[in-house]
């Protein structure tokens, strides 16, 4: 039976696995902590993909210490993986650690793969027990966990707005809405995401380079990650030409409806720049088949998506944003400035609802983040 101290165990081994926000893409955020009788033998949490996993972590932190592991219980976020793949299997090396017991805060959800671990354990003669803290450890995960059960990325859209709603002056000119504190909270977003999906519009009018800025890097908890986020840019009709575009610096992807006559150059092909074609009736990209690239081609987890109010409506009206965070800035900018989604909607009944999970303060400005309601 499941106990207080237990959810105390497993609140420690979600805040470990935390550690790996930014770092351990394709692969799930995992922590785990070893206890016997009360007491933390030794805890781990997953780095980065290729290396040992959270359980293996801790099983060597315990080694290392010379702690004995026989009769105690593992505390596992992610159901503990029974498949070798870059690593083996950390079922193998439980059974082998003597582990008496394990509690998981959540079943693996790869379809293919969910709940052998925890049969396995069962059948080496280990108790098992869970889920607990389930949605504190779905939501360590949102992203790996849509490609394992849906074939796509978890989406998020980054909008910055002006009080009244307002994203850019009739112009395009957009710098700045929100102010530093708000700029520098993107970072953060930004690294946690595998890819960051942009249009051609914005690259013309902002010339933008879309990385997560080292010299804006504000975490006491996090070091300033190793991977930048792949950059894709839409780019239906082939108009991204040249070489001095900011964006153009490592890993790009740019997106058409039809090929290229004249690939990027090899110097931009060497550090990653790539295209894609995606061919369309009606001259739009196709944003779920886009989606189903990202997650099988790349491995996308998290997509962030920072566009204008055409890209940024099309991906919303599709029902493809998982997420909104949008910054909002104490200021107005008139009517005749661009709306924050183009969505020209002419009955009331057409509205979206959303539901607010959270709403706080980034400097002078406010971060509000809403999921599409149901």
């Amino acid at each position: 039976m499941l106990t207080a101290d237990d959810r105390l165990w497993m609140a420690r081994a979600v805040k470990l696995a935390e550690k790996g926000l930014y770092t351990t893409s394709p692969n799930p955020r995992v922590g785990c902590v070893l206890v016997r009788d009360g007491v933390v033998l030794a805890e781990g949490w997953h780095q980065r993909a290729g290396e040992d996993h959270a359980e293996v972590q801790a099983l060597l932190s315990a080694g290392t210490q010379g702690v004995e592991l026989e009769g105690s219980t593992a505390y596992v976020t992610l159901e503990p993986c029974s498949h070798t793949g870059k690593t083996p299997p950390c079922v193998s090396a439980l059974i082998e650690a003597g582990i008496r017991r394990v509690v998981y805060g959540m079943q693996d959800p790869n379809p293919v793969v969910a709940g052998n671990g925890l049969a396995q354990l069962r059948e080496a003669g280990i108790e098992v027990e869970g889920p607990l803290l389930e949605n504190s450890c779905r939501v360590l995960n949102p992203g790996f966990i849509k490609r394992m059960q849906q074939g796509r990325p978890f989406v998020r859209c980054k909008m910055a707005m002006s009080l009244d709603g307002r994203t850019a002056m009739e112009s395009g000119e957009s710098k700045w809405i929100t102010g530093p504190e708000a700029r520098r909270d993107v970072q953060r977003l930004r690294a946690r995401s595998c890819a960051i999906i942009t249009g051609i519009g914005t690259v013309l009018t902002d010339d933008p380079a879309m990385t997560v800025r080292e010299k804006d890097w504000v975490s006491a908890d996090h070091a300033f990650p190793s991977r930048q986020p792949l950059r894709v840019v839409l780019d239906p009709w082939n108009r991204l030409l040249g070489e001095h575009y900011a964006i153009l610096q490592g890993s790009v992807l740019v997106v058409s409806v039809e090929p290229r006559i004249e690939p990027f150059s090899a110097a931009l092909q060497a550090q990653g720049v790539r295209s894609l074609c995606l061919p369309s009736d009606d001259g739009q990209i196709d944003l779920q088949a886009l989606l189903a690239h990202l997650a099988t081609a790349y491995q996308c987890n998290e997509v962030l998506v920072e566009a204008g109010a055409t890209l940024a409506g099309s991906f919303l009206s599709q029902g493809l944003l998982d997420e909104l965070v949008l910054y909002m800035a104490p200021c107005l900018m008139g009517s005749s400035a661009r709306p924050l989604f183009l969505m020209p909607f002419a009955e009331m009944h057409q509205k979206r609802a959303l539901q607010i999970q959270d709403i706080r303060a980034v400097g002078d400005d406010w971060r509000i983040t809403a999921i599409m309601a149901d």
